[in-house]
Order: C-alpha cells, then sequence, then structure tokens
C-alpha cells in the first residue's frame, strides 16, 4: 500500500466477499497513520436489502475510515432494494459516490438497463485487450451518461499477462512509452475515453510499482490502441 500511495495511487477497491482484504487495508492504512489521500471504494453484498446497512458499517470499521467515498451494488445482487438506501446515504452527506459492479458479460443488457433507469455515478466491469465486449454498448452509454469506470480484471487473472510475457513488446509499443507489459495492457484500457482507472490486484510490491508505471508518459490514441488489441489477439 505504501508503494502504491509513493507511486501516485489513491483508490483502494474492496468487497466484503473479498475475504481478510477488508481488515488488511484497515491494518495498512492504520499503520500509514493518516499520511496519504486515499479514495475508498467498496461494496454491498447480500440478498438481504435490510442487512445492507449493517454490512456497509462493518465494512467501514474494518477499513477504519468515517466513511466511504463510492459504494457498488456488488454483482448486481439486490440491487432494487440496495440502491434507494445507497442514494440516500448520497443525499445525507454519508457518502460521495453510488455505483454498480459486474464482472460478467452475460449481465451486460441489465447494466445498461439500470444506467439507463437509474442516477448511478460509477460503473465498475471487466474489459482488457481480448475481453473487448464492453466496447459495443456499456462503455460509450457510460460516457454518453457521465458515469465513471471503473476497470477489473486487466489481466484477466493474470493469465493475459502470463501470455503476453512469452513474447516481445511490439516495436511500436514506444509510440505510448509502453516499456513493460503491464505498461502495455493497462494503458490499453486507461486510454479508453470512457474508463477512469483500472485496478489489477496484486499482493506483490514489485508488481504494484511495475502497474504504476502505466500511469506516467503519454497514452495510445485510437490507431495505436487498434494495432494493440491485434498485436494481443494475435499471441
Amino acid at each position: 500500500m505504501r508503494a502504491f500511495f509513493v507511486a501516485g495511487g489513491r483508490l483502494i477497491d474492496s468487497s466484503p466477499m473479498y475475504g481478510s482484504s477488508q481488515k488488511t487495508i484497515g491494518h495498512g492504512l492504520a499503520a500509514l497513520n493518516g499520511s496519504v489521500d486515499i479514495f475508498s471504494a467498496d461494496k454491498v453484498w447480500t440478498s438481504s436489502g435490510r442487512g445492507g446497512p449493517e454490512q456497509i458499517d462493518r465494512s467501514r470499521v474494518n477499513w477504519g475510515v468515517p466513511q466511504f467515498d463510492l459504494l457498488q451494488v456488488h454483482n448486481l445482487l439486490s440491487w432494487q432494494a440496495h440502491l434507494p438506501a445507497l442514494f440516500a446515504m448520497k443525499a445525507e452527506g454519508r457518502l460521495r459516490y453510488v455505483g454498480i459492479n459486474t464482472s460478467h458479460g452475460r449481465r451486460h443488457d441489465e447494466v445498461a438497463r439500470i444506467l439507463e433507469s437509474q442516477p448511478v455515478d460509477f460503473l465498475q466491469l471487466t474489459y482488457n485487450a481480448v475481453g473487448r465486449s464492453a466496447e459495443r454498448r456499456l462503455l460509450p452509454l457510460a460516457g454518453e451518461r457521465g458515469v465513471a469506470v471503473i476497470v477489473n480484471r486487466p489481466y484477466r487473472g493474470g493469465s493475459l499477462i502470463r501470455r503476453a510475457k512469452r513474447a516481445a513488446l511490439p516495436p511500436f509499443a514506444a509510440e505510448a512509452e509502453c516499456a513493460t507489459w503491464a505498461d502495455f495492457l493497462l494503458k490499453f484500457i486507461i486510454s479508453h475515453p470512457a474508463v477512469t482507472c483500472a485496478i489489477p490486484a496484486t499482493t506483490s510490491v514489485a508488481h504494484v510499482r511495475e502497474n504504476m508505471g502505466a500511469c506516467r508518459g503519454s497514452l495510445p490514441d485510437a490507431a495505436t490502441r487498434r494495432r494493440m488489441a491485434a498485436y494481443i489477439e494475435a499471441l
């Protein structure tokens, strides 16, 4: 966490379903003793609408923060019950932003209906150089409605970057100042006009520093992004 913040990172995303991650984040923040500028993003993940507030408060205590910047309905579970409660928290000044989350392409139609009917601030979804279904509808729709986009699984759980590292970076990678495969794969994502940030998960400090390299230098233009996708698909 210290390496992440030193490199300029801000957003940390968690969920009640991520094992001990919330308490681990709380431990790290306590050790950093208020010296970091964090954007705290968590989720509500329970089928019970009544159980949402209690779960959110447990999560907040685990983090050790006075309130969250962003709360998302995890995998759309009981979103009809949870979104009104989150909007009420926002109206009361107890929450900055409300979002929804999905990691399943088969839910994209439902996500689109929510974006069209609910005033959500954030959408979290899966998008990467070989998983680009979000380009067809959700990313354009988020852009049109001013919804911020967080991209999860940019490396497909690690399988994509492991596959890429068996090959050499293409010469045109230098045009977007990509020195590593992490730069290449992450810059492909964050250069999309609708994307706000990507959240590659790691337990390695070295990988944190490598990932943060994508925040430096120029970003690929639309033509370079097409070349990047084609190169990855051909690997």
